[in-house]
């Protein structure tokens, strides 16, 4: 009887061991082909030192603001157009 419930309790651990290895092996797999890349996922880890964050092109504030004058100029000109057309 006890050889019976010692073996039920080793299957079931190994089962949980197996399917914890199993889960491990799947979240390395995606974590190194995909969830790797998003900086918001190795920060909130902590793992800033993987070669992505040292390749990544850093995004300088000139190549983000050099897209806002030329929308505020494109609003300029149709808001122009706009009153001169409800002028006439």
């Amino acid at each position: 009887m006890w050889q019976s419930v010692g073996l039920t309790l080793l299957v079931i651990v190994a089962t949980l061991v197996c399917a914890l290895l199993f889960m491990l092996f799947g979240w390395y797999v995606v974590w190194q082909l995909f969830l790797s890349k998003f900086k918001f996922l190795r920060e909130l880890l902590g793992d800033a030192g993987t070669p992505q964050a040292e390749t990544e092109p850093s995004e300088s504030k000139t190549d983000r603001a050099g897209g806002g004058p030329a929308r505020s100029r494109n609003r300029a000109a149709r808001q122009k157009l706009a009153s001169l057309e409800n002028t006439s």
